[in-house]
């Protein structure tokens, strides 16, 4: 039988027409196209993300490397930046001319430590390069405790003897005294690169053959003070008072304290300093304890062997001066000094609205505190060079520090 035969023969089921099997096949057949399409679209969705998923990871590896080669790169210059920051420039001394007169003789040696010639008194300086060292750590921990906030610089002065005591007569007396210019290079290359370093030793050369030491005394003259502050003022990139623009007075018959350590004579000294066209107020703390306001920042009363207290109005532990300058653009700087700094102080009223002198030989706070407590945002130390190199000044210094 063909199948033609047996579809002719075929009967249906009663109740199923023709068209309802041949709509069941079709239906079969739709769904069954449907379910090929359906899994051809899975399928190419699934293509399409393991494509876009392998295409994200190349992307993002690349974005990576990018990022990395970009970090390189920002960091070199902030490698490079750091390493300037480290390298510091090299200090050159000028060396100052000495006039020297064979007729003036040797002079003559009164201690170890000091010698008398042409009625001039010198302080010899003798010291080791551990000490230039030791200095220098503490100011660096100066500028550690005070931290970012507070800009530190550093100035050490020399004496007379480096600046006029001739070489001839060093040679010929047999005198042992170390190089100030050495001493203070020694400090700067132990100081942190932070820290800002005064020459003045420059500028006192310079102007070596004018009356900026006295005789009779270790300190320098209000002259001498105006050079080292010129230093300053040049170093921080500040315009210096002139001292044309200034009035000058002078207290005539000082005789220093070099003028009880000798029986040699010795040239009496006169104290010149300059008062200012603004009003300066001045906060004094003794060393009692008892506080004073008074005007001006100094004693005009002084005389004598006492005269070199006009500065400052004489040693004290702290001196807030305010000054009235409507033209002073900086706000706060402390200046923690020898006796060196009275006659330093007072110029700067042209720069500063208030300054902190801080005597550290008589001081008993803490400086960190004072800074912290007042708003301040410098520190100046300025020393000697023999009471930078001194033991007990260093340790004086340290006990303020905090």
């Amino acid at each position: 039988m063909s199948y033609r035969d047996y579809d002719r023969n075929y009967r249906r089921p009663a109740g199923v027409s023709r068209y309802t099997g041949n709509r069941r096949r079709v239906n079969r057949r739709l769904r069954n196209r449907i379910i090929i399409i359906a899994s051809a679209l899975v399928a190419l969705a699934l293509v399409i993300v393991l494509i876009t998923s392998a295409f994200s990871c190349v992307c993002s590896s690349g974005a990576k490397g990018s990022k990395i080669d970009t970090a390189t790169k920002s960091t070199k210059p902030k490698t490079e930046s750091v390493k300037k920051a480290t390298v510091k420039k090299e200090i050159s001394f000028r060396e100052p001319s000495i006039e020297y007169d064979e007729s003036t003789g040797t002079g003559t040696a009164v201690s170890d430590n000091l010698y008398v010639w042409n009625q001039m008194a010198f302080e010899l300086f003798n010291v080791k390069p551990s000490q230039a060292k030791s200095y220098a750590e503490v100011i660096n921990s100066a500028q550690k405790s005070l931290g970012r906030k507070n800009k530190v610089h550093s100035m050490i002065v020399p004496n007379q003897t480096e600046m006029a005591l001739p070489g001839q007569v060093k040679s010929q007396a047999g005198l042992k005294t170390v190089s100030q210019a050495d001493y203070i290079k020694k400090v700067y290359d132990t100081l942190s690169s932070d820290i800002s370093f005064i020459n003045c030793y420059n500028h006192l050369s310079k102007y070596n053959s004018e009356y900026i030491y006295f005789d009779s005394d270790p300190n320098w003259t209000g002259l001498g003070a105006y050079y080292g502050y010129k230093a300053f003022a040049s170093a921080t990139k500040q315009k210096a008072v002139k001292l044309t623009s200034l009035n000058e007075d002078m207290i005539e018959g000082f005789n220093g304290s070099y003028s009880s350590m000798t029986e040699e004579t010795l040239n009496t000294d006169s104290v010149h300093f300059w008062d200012f066209p603004y009003s300066v107020k001045s906060e004094i703390t003794r060393e009692s304890g008892e506080t004073e306001t008074v005007d001006g920042c100094f004693n005009k009363y002084a005389e004598g062997s006492d005269s070199y207290s006009v500065f400052l109005n004489g040693d004290n532990p702290l001196e807030v001066i305010k000054s009235g300058y409507s033209k002073a653009k900086n706000g706060k700087i402390a200046v923690v000094h020898d006796s060196l700094g009275n006659a330093f102080i007072p110029y700067l009223t042209y720069n500063y609205k208030e300054i902190y002198s801080v005597d550290y030989r008589t001081y008993k706070s803490n400086l960190k505190k004072l800074c912290r407590d007042n708003g301040i945002t410098e520190v100046l130390f300025i020393n000697g060079a023999v009471n930078s190199a001194d033991a007990s000044q260093q340790k004086a210094i340290k006990s303020i520090i905090g």
